[in-house]
């Protein structure tokens, strides 16, 4: 279950940007600190992530201490791997504190019935290739064997994948995961959300039947995220805390739709 007010963003790609990007995301996790109710991090955190075991990739020191941070002080913080970070592990888990996990989150956001999941691989037929590839990166023997090069090798022939493989806008404009999350709200009347990453397109939009289809769209591209509360699902964008607060720019928001009373027997 996750707490309102609920924040979420995806798809930062710390690392391939500068270092103004660390430090606006680590100024807006400083800004949660007594605002929020948790965090979710809808994958892509980081555009390369990978934990030997004494090691870990250079930099987001600031972004990484300020996520401890907010664990320290009880803000339940999760992230949900994406394409580019799903192999965390001990470190994000254990030193920063935060709950980590790959695939789909099916819970409670601010009272809505909400399926979250980054996004990669979901379009049945554009994604073929991805998916078959997937499951050789994430098998555990793959694994063993990356983690015996050497980290700078490894972070540079990761990092040279990662420029390759990274669209910074689906090239459908998003319609695929759309689609997608139509026929999860039409499939199962209780779902009230769906959220998803990945493709870079910021989406607010009730579809037929009811149910809420969110996108935060790329922090690495307009550093917009979503704000949930009991009441409504808010798209917004962070601008900086010198000129604002955690809340950020209103970008767009959809009300929750009254539940019907269930007929008396």
């Amino acid at each position: 279950m996750l707490e309102a007010p609920c924040f979420i963003f995806s798809d930062a790609h710390l690392g391939a940007g500068d270092a103004a990007d660390d430090r606006a995301l680590a100024s807006f996790l400083h800004h949660l600190r007594g605002r929020a109710g948790s965090l979710l991090v809808n994958g892509d955190l980081f555009d390369f992530w990978f934990e030997w075991r004494h090691v870990m990739p250079r930099g987001h020191v600031r972004v990484l201490g300020a996520l401890a941070e907010l664990r320290d002080e009880g803000l339940p913080v999760f992230m949900i791997g994406g394409n580019h970070d799903c192999w965390g592990g001990e470190i994000l888990e254990g030193d920063v504190g935060i709950h980590f996990q790959l695939g789909a989150l099916d819970t409670s956001v601010a009272g809505w019935c909400a399926h979250i999941e980054h996004g990669d691989g979901l379009r049945p037929v554009e994604d073929r290739a991805y998916r078959r590839l997937r499951r050789v990166l994430r098998n555990g023997l793959a694994i063993r064997a990356f983690r015996w090069l050497h980290p700078d090798w490894a972070s540079r022939l990761a990092s040279e994948s990662s420029d390759a493989s990274r669209t910074h806008r689906a090239r459908d404009g998003g319609a695929g995961l759309r689609i997608i999350a139509a026929e999860m709200l039409e499939r199962d009347p209780r779902l009230e959300l769906v959220v998803f990453g990945h493709s870079h397109v910021a989406v607010l939009e009730r579809l037929p039947g009811g149910g809420v289809y969110a996108n935060p769209g790329a922090w690495l591209d307009s550093r917009s995220y979503l704000v949930v509360t009991p009441q409504r699902v808010e798209l917004r964008r962070w601008g900086g805390a010198a000129n604002e607060s955690a809340e950020g720019e209103l970008l767009d928001s959809l009300d929750r739709l009254a539940q019907e009373a269930l007929p008396l027997p």
